[in-house]
C-alpha cells in the first residue's frame, strides 16, 4: 500500500500508469511490492517530478534497510538525482534565452 499525501497513490497520481511505475520500481527491483506500506508527504514542482522524487526517497530509504541494496538499485538507475533546475532570468532578456525582436531600422 502506497499513500501520497494521504490519499492513495492511484487517485493522488490521477491513474497515471507511467508516474505510479515511477513509484513503483524500487520495491519491484528487490522484490518488495508486498513486504512494507509506504506513507509519503510530498510538495512542490508536479506530479512528475513528485513521483521521481518519491521513487528516490524510497530508493534511499531502502539503502537504509541494507547495504546490499546498493548494486540493483544503482543498476536500475535510483539513486541518481535530475540535477537540472530552471535557468535564471538574465537583464534585458524577456526569458533565460528570448530575446526582444531585433529591428534593424
Amino acid at each position: 500500500m502506497i499513500v501520497i499525501n494521504y490519499r492513495d497513490a492511484k487517485e493522488y497520481l490521477q491513474g497515471n500508469p507511467l508516474w505510479i511505475q515511477y513509484v513503483k520500481t524500487p520495491m519491484a527491483t528487490l522484490g518488495y511490492e508486498a513486504s512494507y506500506d509506504i506513507f509519503v508527504k510530498v510538495e512542490g514542482g508536479g506530479l512528475s517530478g513528485q513521483a521521481q522524487a518519491i521513487s528516490l526517497g524510497i530508493a534511499r530509504a531502502l539503502l537504509k534497510v541494507s547495504e546490499s541494496h546498493r548494486k540493483p538499485l544503482r543498476d536500475e538507475g535510483l539513486l541518481t538525482r535530475d540535477a537540472r533546475v530552471v535557468e535564471r532570468k538574465k537583464a534585458g532578456l524577456k526569458k533565460a534565452r528570448k530575446r526582444p525582436q531585433f529591428s534593424k531600422r
